[in-house]
């Protein structure tokens, strides 16, 4: 097994490579702008610092969200682009997942919060029993409107961070996404024998972009 990791799904442009025991080498830089700029860069420094070639590579992890639109889509495409290439599955594995393993690396076990920052003053978040286990989908809320359901509860992620007075026991450890636990997070999921979902982003809601209100063509009909 060699699992090549990334995602962009949050300001963390993460990749790994993973051999079925081991991270081999992993690569992060937080960059909200530039995920599309920085991931294949990251790609060609893990497998360059592993000695290992792309044509090495059995399958794809990838983080499916929930995250903004513009900087998930990079990850997705990247990853069908090299699935396709290879002739290798690639494996879906929501954001959220992958820190709530590296929290359980970390040392903490659940119940807790994950939270990620969806920016508009919002956090994409989910509960977990512990690290395997999610208690329900991922949501996007505003954290004043959630605030009873983490009550009390260790938080972890840079959403988190970002709304101390509602995530009142927040932890450091992980701050952000890494790839080498989103690796190793989808090699377990392997070994137990557990199907993955289409590869597909987790929006949650719909991209800023929208078609101006009175839009006037400009072609002649």
């Amino acid at each position: 097994m060699l699992l090549l990791a990334f995602d962009t799904a949050t300001p963390a442009v993460t990749a790994a490579l993973y051999d079925g025991e081991k991270v081999l080498a992993e690569s992060t830089v937080i960059d909200a702008r530039r995920h599309g700029e920085l991931l294949v860069p990251a790609v060609d420094r893990v497998l360059g610092t592993a000695g290992r070639a792309l044509a090495d590579v059995t399958g794809v992890v990838v983080g499916t969200g929930p995250g903004p639109y513009t900087g998930l889509r990079v990850g997705l495409v990247t990853a069908a682009s090299f699935g396709d290439a290879l002739g290798v599955p690639v494996h879906g594995v929501c954001t959220l997942d992958g820190l709530a393993w590296a929290a359980g690396e970390a040392g903490l076990d659940g119940p807790f919060a994950v939270a990620t920052d969806a920016r508009r003053k919002e956090v994409y978040w989910a509960r977990y029993d512990g690290p395997l286990h999610r208690v329900g989908e991922p949501a996007v809320d505003r954290p004043a409107d959630i605030a009873a359901e983490v009550a009390g509860l260790p938080a972890v992620g840079a959403g988190a961070a970002l709304y101390p007075d509602v995530f009142t026991d927040h932890r450091p450890d992980p701050a952000h996404q890494s790839a080498g636990a989103l690796a190793a997070l989808a090699a377990h999921r392997l070994a137990a024998g557990e199907t993955f979902p289409p590869a597909r982003p987790m929006y949650l809601r719909r991209p800023d972009a929208q078609v101006p209100a009175g839009y006037k063509a400009v072609l002649p009909k």
